[in-house]
């Protein structure tokens, strides 16, 4: 503070924040375009979302790819496709932020050579991929690798970033899907930092312990941050003492400037409604003051989800209200005139003692069961569980959603005029000519040169190595991302994380479900064995929170349920659904991917001879739902739906109904 400043005010105010908006879609080109426009709006980084089969490692025409590609992010299939993403954007001058993880490696290296492209060194970028692979494993399902690999392709990054892009975030410990798939603020700050725990003890193995210093300062945080705002500062407060404790006691971090928690944010998306959507742009506003009003826990960058994300994609005019609701924080109000406001607070004081001490606790029992990534099955229970007891508490009323469980009268809202404008939708088209083009790419490229670099990133990825170096060089040979993929695949095997449903707790009993008990006993009785689901997560979409809640309640009320987590084709559900002979199936889709997926699921299941009852839940809108019904799907359930219950009883009618009329038939 500047000699002659009153203690209560600063001699300056503080600099905002870095304001990004979280985009990107179909492809390359259009994105660009976007990026370009949003900077030209004030926008002051970039955050780039990309679509699930890059993030996943595949390219466009992989069957996997099906229905997925360009629609939650854009298409990056090689390094002409980055040139074009960034075409006209300095990243000398650019802090850009990569929501990547299963994939990171790769992406950087299309970055750091579309970089070389413009004649910029990589000790000249700036920025940060997510990089977080034990959050994907516990909650967003974009994986591609076992642990033990995937935790290696880390430390790597996080080793070379250190010594050759100084100045790059490799790692962005990611506590917001933590929240998103329903921990508690102890949970969140718990799980969080025995993560990156888990990250900085396998990086120590790779660098000299001298580096150690520097590789603390380059941890980075991604949190989130609910609408009890108060609660949620308070949270932010204490993981910034806890991860300083955890620099000097544990790695023996000494400078203060290496034991900063730096964190971004982008505040809480599942809090946003279907119904009366207009109440999600004051949630935003809310939930962007717990990480803006206290000056010892601000947010370095931010990044503000649309009011309509419950439905669907964002349009360019939804992107631009959240980033003028981060300009006029800055700019308009007084949020950065000022020294720390909670100081000396006894409310503050008090809530941050009183998680520390919760996430102490919470982070000793990951670590007595072998640290983060041994813990992944007890921690993914215990999200299954906690994000349970969060819908129990608003289907009973405990927990009030305005709008949702009450205050629901209302007026017609403007926002809702226009159902189907209302909500980006990707033009079908992308996907094929993203296919088309990405083996147009392979026929063109030098052929020789992209055989030679996968051998020797199959050479590297068997070795201890450090993986950068081989991977810059395929990216370079124009080698594409799922062949990138494939060929680490093939070294490290693949991987299936575990659901959480089997170790979550039983459900306590109530009247409604006892029941539903009782209903299921009639009917299996009736069937002449247990009533079976199948519950099936079609597509690359990793999130799998509701799925699991269904597969939960229904283990709960007596069916047996079949759950083989995320990521199958059509063909595999119906597989499946076939030999163990399951009495309905229960499809999730929150990618947008639902037009092309689901019929494809029910062609699958009538060749298979399947003829069940199919209901389709997740981000689904309006428009869509008459197709689908048409396509021979009995119940479409979309976020509005909160009432578990009410589902379950849905579902536990459609099989007696489909029992009695095949008996009559």
């Amino acid at each position: 503070m500047t000699e002659g400043a009153p203690a209560h005010r600063l001699a300056e105010p503080d600099r905002p924040w870095r304001m990004r908006t979280y985009a990107g879609h179909s492809n390359a080109r259009a994105s660009n375009e976007l990026y370009r426009r949003n900077l030209a709006k004030g926008q002051t980084g970039l955050s780039i979302a990309f679509d699930l089969p890059t993030q996943t490692g595949y390219d466009p025409d992989h069957e996997l790819a099906r229905g997925e590609v360009g629609k939650v992010g854009v298409s990056i299939a090689h390094r002409g496709d980055m040139h074009t993403l960034l075409e006209g954007i300095p990243l000398d001058q650019m802090n850009t932020s990569m929501t990547i993880n299963a994939t990171a490696a790769w992406l950087l290296a299309l970055y750091i050579v579309t970089a070389e492209g413009q004649g910029v060194d990589m000790p000249a970028l700036q920025g940060t991929t997510q990089n977080d692979i034990i959050k994907e494993f516990l909650a967003r399902g974009t994986y591609a690798f076992p642990p033990a690999p995937s935790m290696r392709l880390i430390a790597d990054m996080v080793a070379f970033t250190v010594e050759h892009v100084p100045e790059w975030n490799p790692i962005n410990i990611c506590s917001y899907h933590l929240q998103e798939a329903g921990a508690t603020p102890v949970q969140e700050i718990a799980y969080a930092l025995s993560n990156a725990i888990a990250v900085l003890d396998a990086v120590r193995e790779r660098v000299p312990e001298d580096r150690m210093g520097r590789v603390f300062q380059r941890i980075s945080f991604f949190v989130n941050a609910g609408v009890r705002f108060i609660e949620e500062h308070a949270k932010l407060r204490a993981m910034a003492r806890l991860w300083e404790e955890i620099g000097r006691e544990r790695y023996g971090v000494q400078d203060p400037k290496h034991l900063r928690f730096r964190y971004g944010v982008q505040v809480n998306s599942l809090g946003l409604t279907e119904v009366q959507p207009e109440n999600n742009v004051q949630r935003i506003v809310l939930e962007a003051l717990a990480v803006t009003i206290g000056r010892n826990a601000r947010a370095r960058s931010i990044q503000l989800p649309a009011w309509n994300e419950a439905l669907g994609l964002p349009r360019p005019a939804d992107q631009q209200w959240s980033l003028r609701i981060q300009q006029v924080l800055a700019f308009e109000t007084d949020v950065l005139d000022y020294p720390d406001i909670f100081e000396g607070s006894k409310v503050m004081d008090g809530l941050v003692a009183e998680l520390m001490e919760g996430a102490r606790a919470e982070m000793k029992v990951v670590a007595d069961r072998g640290g983060a990534v041994e813990a992944v099955p007890y921690m993914k229970g215990a999200l299954v569980d906690s994000n349970r007891e969060r819908l129990r508490r608003i289907e009973s009323g405990q927990q009030i959603v305005v709008g949702q469980n009450k205050f629901t009268e209302t007026e017609p809202s403007p926002l809702d005029r226009d159902a189907e404008g209302r909500i980006l939708v990707v033009d079908p088209a992308i996907e094929a000519e993203q296919v088309e083009a990405v083996r147009r790419w392979r026929a063109e490229r030098d052929a020789g040169r992209a055989e030679r670099a996968l051998a020797e990133l199959a050479r590297v990825a068997d070795s201890d190595e450090n993986i950068m170096p081989a991977t810059i060089e395929a990216a370079r040979a124009g080698v594409t991302t799922g062949e990138w993929a494939q060929a680490l695949r093939e070294v490290f095997g693949e991987y299936r994380a575990p659901t959480g449903v089997g170790q979550a707790a039983a459900a306590p009993g109530t009247e409604e479900l006892e029941e539903l008990r009782e209903e299921v006993e009639r009917i299996s009785e009736a069937l002449g064995r247990r009533l079976k689901i199948l519950v099936g997560k079609p597509g690359l979409d990793g999130h799998s929170n509701g799925a699991e809640q269904i597969a939960v309640m229904a283990r709960d009320i007596g069916m047996d349920v079949v759950y083989e987590g995320i990521r199958l084709t059509p063909a595999q559900i119906a597989r499946s659904a076939l030999q163990e002979g399951v009495h309905v199936v229960g499809l999730s889709i929150l990618s947008g991917s639902h037009r092309e997926l689901i019929p494809a699921v029910m062609k699958a299941l009538r060749e298979a001879g399947v003829d069940v009852p199919v209901v389709v839940g997740g981000i689904i809108p309006e428009q869509d739902v008459e197709p689908l019904r048409a396509a021979g799907v009995a119940a479409v359930y979309t976020p509005k739906d909160f009432e578990l219950t009410r589902i379950m009883r849905d579902i536990v009618e459609l099989v007696s109904s489909s029992a009695a009329s095949h008996v009559q038939a």
